[in-house]
């Protein structure tokens, strides 16, 4: 795997807003570091960290345009609330535009938002990153500093309460949730507790 990070990031720099661009260098530093703690390939999990929110800064029309035009599968939940296709467009970027194809990153991308049950190593570390990076606020998300230690402890039971923070703080705004997230939820749940 031999990918110019420096000519992405570039390249990003082009295609997000200056918050997202700055939020993809968090998750990325911190895939990284989880990647090391870890024993994971810290290259895949920078490119992947990096590359995560590629398809974030689109419209909601042009994700579901773009969605349909590459013939990606589209929920009933996503067709209500588009923003959740960024990782699956992202997926389709990083293989098509940036010419990823190793199929490790390429889940941990499609997958960064909602999480799924039994995910890989990879999917676990980008999920957590995503939630945890340093550009986030402890005023905004309560507990994340309780979280950020815990990555480094055990990805599970992180997953676990990022699922909750997640879900308490879908259902207190009265958003509409991803069954997947509920079933990622419900898998940690049991294989934890």
């Amino acid at each position: 795997m031999d990918y110019d990070i420096y000519k992405i990031q570039h390249d990003l720099l082009k295609k997000l807003n200056e918050k997202r661009f700055y939020h993809s260098l968090g998750v990325q530093g911190i895939s990284f570091a989880l990647a090391l703690h870890y024993g994971y390939d810290a290259n895949k999990a920078n490119l992947a960290g990096l590359l995560h929110d590629v398809a974030k800064c689109l419209s909601d029309e042009q994700l579901l345009i773009e969605c349909e035009t590459y013939h990606l599968d589209i929920s009933e939940v996503e067709r209500k609330n588009p923003f959740l296709l960024h990782g699956k467009l992202g997926s389709y970027y990083a293989k098509h535009v940036y010419g990823i194809d190793d199929e490790a990153i390429l889940s941990a991308i499609t997958f960064h938002t909602t999480g799924k049950p039994d995910m890989s190593i990879l999917e676990k570390i980008i999920f957590i990153a995503d939630y945890i990076e340093p550009n986030r606020s402890t005023k905004q998300i309560p507990g994340l500093d309780e979280v950020r230690k815990l990555a480094f402890i055990d990805l599970d039971k992180t997953v676990l309460l990022t699922l909750e923070n997640t879900l308490k703080y879908l259902e207190e705004s009265n958003k509409e949730i991803d069954t997947l997230t509920v079933d990622t939820y419900q898998y940690y749940k049991n294989l934890l507790l």
